[in-house]
């Protein structure tokens, strides 16, 4: 029980984190997004949630959004990319995971020497 409530807490909670991620690699559109959530984090939510987190981040200043292009007559796309803001805050976050990683490893050697 608590694993799953701390899994869901590093996962599905903070989306933002594993998106940014992977527009590191180059821009996505959400679907594509979505997939790789799955494929690389074992994430799995629905197509929706990625689409509400995408208009958070982006309302946020973390993201952009290109122009919407059209594939071989299928519905336009909307291709998300980083922004300089979430370059900075994604870098914030990941030192800040493994601040946090590192003083648990440090107090939990601890206790198992005592």
């Amino acid at each position: 029980m608590a694993i799953a409530r701390l899994r869901k807490k590093l996962t599905n909670e903070n989306l933002w984190i594993y998106i940014l991620t992977l527009l590191m690699e180059r821009p996505m559109y959400a679907y594509e997004i979505h997939k790789h959530l799955k494929e690389r984090f074992a994430i799995s939510i629905p197509t929706v949630t990625v689409y509400i987190v995408l208009y958070k981040m982006s309302r946020e200043g973390l993201i952009s959004k290109s122009d919407r292009v059209s594939v071989s007559g299928r519905p336009e796309r909307t291709y998300y990319k980083i922004t300089e803001k979430g370059l900075q805050t994604l870098s914030e976050g990941l030192r800040f995971i493994k601040k946090m990683v590192e003083t648990l490893e440090k107090e939990a050697n601890l206790s198992l020497q005592m």
